[in-house]
Parts: C-alpha cells; sequence; structure tokens
C-alpha cells in the first residue's frame, strides 16, 4: 500500500510561484508512474502533469505546459510541481498520484491518490 501526502499549497498573486511536493510512504514508488491532477469548483478533476518512473517522460497539459515542472527525487521518495507565472484559472484543489505502470493522462490509471492541497491565485 502506498499512502501519498501532498504539501505546499496556499495563497498566492497572479504571477506568483508555488512549489507543490508529494511525500510517498508504506513502499518506494522509484519505479512507480507518478502525476499531478486537480480539480476547481464544479468542474471535473483535470490532468496536469505527469512523469515516468525514470524521471525521463513527462507529459503536461496544454493549458500548464511552459509554467509548469514536474520532477521526481527518487531517494527521497517525493515528487514536485513547481508552478510559475500562476493564473487565477490555476486554482483548484491539486491531488498527486502515483501507479505502477507506465505514465498515463488519464486519472483512472492510477491507483494510489493523495488529499489533496489546495491552490489559490488572486488576481
Amino acid at each position: 500500500q502506498v499512502q501519498l501526502v501532498e504539501s505546499g499549497g496556499g495563497l498566492v498573486q497572479a504571477g506568483g510561484s508555488l512549489r507543490l511536493s508529494c511525500a510517498a510512504s508504506g513502499r518506494t514508488v522509484s519505479s512507480y508512474a507518478m502525476a499531478w491532477f486537480r480539480q476547481a469548483p464544479g468542474k471535473e478533476r483535470e490532468f496536469v502533469a505527469a512523469i515516468s518512473w525514470s524521471g525521463g517522460s513527462y507529459y503536461y497539459a496544454d493549458s500548464v505546459k511552459g509554467r509548469f515542472t514536474i520532477s521526481r527525487d527518487n531517494a527521497k521518495n517525493t515528487v514536485y510541481l513547481q508552478m510559475n507565472s500562476l493564473k487565477p484559472e490555476d486554482t483548484a484543489v491539486y491531488y498527486c498520484a502515483a501507479d505502477p505502470s507506465l505514465a498515463s493522462l488519464r486519472s483512472r490509471s492510477y491507483k494510489y491518490w493523495g488529499q489533496g492541497t489546495q491552490v489559490t491565485v488572486s488576481s
């Protein structure tokens, strides 16, 4: 069993930056694909970014490409999401996800999920 705990969310002004962290416990996730999803009020959960187990492959939603960067530190069992040039439309609860299979853009592909961290971007 894998437990995921997100941190780093908060309130930031438009144009600002935040760095989210997702710490895994229970077992090593060094061979797992990891991803970030987000869900805004009244909207469905959407894909943000994913990274392969090796860190060699990355995938981003078009809406965050060039602004967000996903990375991982397998020695720390942690994945990160660096968010720059934040916009009010980035406001959402951000979730970390993990799965032992290949990285995917689909939420149903991920077996393990964190509880989420709130990101609020003010205009």
